[in-house]
């Protein structure tokens, strides 16, 4: 029977490093439920990036749906995702507001003119406060607000073409639907 010990441990480790691989290959690993779906979004008065001295506020922007995307200079995912965003936030149908997280705002600046800038605008949240109301866990990530306020979706990690066409589309389509 001692013999036999370590091959039972071996199939057991075998068995489950496989329910481990089904595991991720079933479920998306970047799907982090966030308590705040369907929850008012937080109350937020950040600076504009480009105009400091001028601030954008959730109730500023009440009114008609839109995309907070969170991104970074020093974000090396953010670069991934910037090509989408480029060809891909001006058919999405709403603003798309960048969310400039814990940046150096003249890093943020040279970076989106370097690599092009696809928001309607960009707001800075140099402190990283208000991104811990949203429950920004780092960037880049998304959250699609309704006209309400009501944070409706939410994606951690970068926003490819085939989340954008898959998941965040038909959000923004829903949240159309409902407007009166």
């Amino acid at each position: 029977m001692s013999r036999l010990l370590p091959f039972f441990a071996f199939v057991l480790l075998a068995a489950l490093l496989g329910f481990g691989i089904w595991w991720n290959s079933a479920h998306d690993p970047t799907a982090v439920p966030s308590p705040l779906i369907n929850k008012p979004a937080p109350a937020f008065a950040l600076p504009m990036l480009d105009q400091p001295t001028k601030t954008v506020s959730k109730e500023s922007l009440l009114g008609k749906p839109y995309l907070v995307n969170v991104f970074a200079s020093w974000c090396f995912a953010c670069g991934e995702e910037h090509p989408v965003l480029m060809e891909e936030s001006k058919g999405l149908g709403v603003p798309v507001i960048g969310y400039d997280y814990k940046d150096d705002p003249n890093d943020a600046k040279s970076w989106l003119a370097q690599h092009g800038n696809p928001y309607d605008m960009v707001i800075a949240d140099t402190s990283g406060h208000t991104a811990i109301d949203f429950g920004v866990y780092g960037a880049p990530e998304t959250f699609l607000i309704d006209a309400k306020g009501v944070i409706r979706y939410k994606r951690i990690g970068p926003l490819t073409s085939d989340v954008i066409a898959q998941q965040l589309k038909p959000a923004i389509e829903a949240l159309q639907k409902e407007a009166p």
